[in-house]
This record gives C-alpha cells, structure tokens and sequence, in this order.
C-alpha cells in the first residue's frame, strides 16, 4: 500500500500503547513470542536496512495500466494456497462459526477506473480518495495482484480450520470498493476479525512489515473507542507470527522496531466496527523486498502468518 494509497497520508508518529516490545508481546501466545524471539536472535532477516524513522512517503507511484508481472514467482498465483496449513488441528473445526472477512487491498482494474476511485468519501474525521491503484514493485508486479493472491491462500488456510470467510472483493467488480464500503463489508458481516492485505511503496533500502493498528476516534460517522483493545490485540499476534513463518523482520522505517503502528487517518479503520487491523507486508519499491512479495512460496509463508495470527486471535 503506497502511502499515495486512499487515504493514507504519511504515518503520524507512534505513540506507544503498551510500552517496550518485550512487554508489549508478553501477553502473546507461545508461538509468536517465539517468533519475535528467533528475530531478535538472528537480528532480523535483512542486513542492510535503511536508517530507522526514514521518510515513509512512496519514493514512485505504481505503473498504472501495467500488465502484472508474476516476476520471480516460482508458483502460479494460488498454486500453493491449497496445501493444508500445518497447525490446522483433526477435524479442522476449531473456527466454527467464526467470521473473518478479508480485505485484499486495491482491486486490479482500479486504474481503469481513476476518475472513479478519486471521488471523496467521508471516513468520519474528514473525506478522502474512495480508493487508488496502489503501488507495484519495479518490475511490474501490482500491489493489487499480490494482495489478491495472499488473500486466496489466506482463505484457503483459514477455511481449512472451519471459519466462514469473506473477500471485500475477488477481481469480481469493474474497481473498488471505496474505503468505506471496505469497512461497511465487515460491519455488515459481523465478522469477528478483519484484515487488510497490502504492500508498501516506501523509498529503497525501507524493508520489513509492519501492522496497523486503528487510533481511538470519535468523530461524524467514525467509533473505534470499543475495537481498539481487541484490534491491538489482533494486530500483535499477527505480527509474531508473521515473524515466525515468515523470518522477516519489522520495518526499519517505521513502527520504532516494534512491526506496530497506530493511525486515526485511514478510513477502513476508523468506520469499523469490529476488530480490525491492516499489514504492510513488506515494501514494494525495495528489491529485496520485491524478491519475497513475488515469490510464490514466499507468499504462502504470509498467508500462513496472517492466519495464524488470526487463528490464535480468535482461539484466544
């Protein structure tokens, strides 16, 4: 998700809920402390990241009107998605009658459609894009085909554990939802947990994921006063476990190390009424970065943090 994206102007600065890491993640469950555990031990995935607190701006915008490029990815999109997830217990019922709707960020005929997804639309603290075309790795590959991809496996993975699971859209529409319809698609559903799939479009040598948490707003149409504790606690499970499938490591340009960011400006969050969280899966524009969000095994490992973090979330 570029920070061009509907909506998303630049990160405000982190103001720390629940003080250091360490104590920030005590509460988790055993598999994502362990998760940011082997982190720490082998000092992140990468070794040349940026400077940290770097500008989070876009450093280019996606080639609108592009083909998608599979690039390096070794599966076809999907090809892994239904390869039965490891920590799927017998009988795979542990989610029944669970809701989780998943929000594959952009939709990849949006840039066909630019005067449509410019129009403004209220977000309760004030009026922003109904949506963009999002961002896209140097190569091509659009940030709209990556998030669809991951979203199929992730539906896959937590069907597979008996939860009912929902796409805010499929490819299966001209372009959008908005940012509002979005959040509306969860409420409606009444899901028990939401996530927004992106990837970023940060300048080069910005790496790592990061998840984004929602502020607490109260203003027009927006309420997140009674979903921030539970988004929190969301947002924090998906973040160890995406570390410990994945072995990337948090952004080094944002969230202070922690993978945690909180914001009152984006319009997804902020008109939700139950527990939700976006993630950053990592940052487009970087090549290293790049080679992981186009590898289709790479992307199975995603889908499978996520879901977990989801899994232990609602189990919790």
């Amino acid at each position: 998700m570029s920070y061009t994206g509907p909506g998303f102007d630049p990160p405000q600065p982190r103001r720390s809920r629940r003080g250091p890491l360490t104590v920030a993640l005590a509460a988790l469950v055993p598999g994502a402390l362990l998760g940011w555990a082997v982190y720490a031990a082998v000092g992140g995935s990468g070794g040349d990241e940026g400077s940290a607190g770097a500008s989070a701006s876009a450093s280019g915008t996606p080639t609108a009107g592009s083909s998608p490029s599979a690039g390096a990815d070794d599966t076809k999109p999907g090809a892994s998605a239904s390869a039965k997830s490891p920590s799927a217990p017998a009988g795979s019922g542990a989610l029944k009658g669970k809701v989780v709707v998943i929000d594959p960020g952009h939709n990849p005929g949006n840039f066909r459609h630019t005067a449509d997804i410019s129009r403004q639309v209220d977000i309760g603290t004030n009026r922003k894009e109904c949506d963009t075309t999002g961002t896209a790795t140097n190569d091509g590959y659009a940030e709209a085909e990556f998030t669809l991809d991951v979203a199929h496996r992730m539906r896959t993975l937590l069907e597979q554990q008996g939860a009912t699971v929902k796409l805010t859209q499929d490819a299966d529409r001209p372009f959008g939802p908005c940012v509002d319809e979005r959040a509306r698609i969860g409420n409606e559903a009444k899901a028990d947990a939401v996530v927004s799939i992106h990837a970023d479009g940060s300048g080069t040598g910005n790496r790592g994921f990061h998840v984004i948490l929602p502020g607490a707003v109260h203003s027009g149409a927006a309420d997140t006063r009674a979903i921030v504790e539970p988004s929190g606690d969301l947002g924090e499970r998906i973040a160890g476990d995406f570390v410990r499938v994945t072995g990337s490591a948090p952004s080094n340009y944002i969230g202070d190390g922690t993978g945690l960011v909180t914001r009152k400006d984006l319009g997804g969050l902020n008109l939700s009424t139950v527990p939700k969280v976006f993630i950053e899966c990592g940052n487009m524009r970087d090549s290293k970065d790049a080679a992981l969000l186009t590898s289709g095994a790479w992307r199975q490992k995603a889908a499978q943090g996520i879901s977990d973090g989801i899994v232990g979330f609602l189990r919790g």
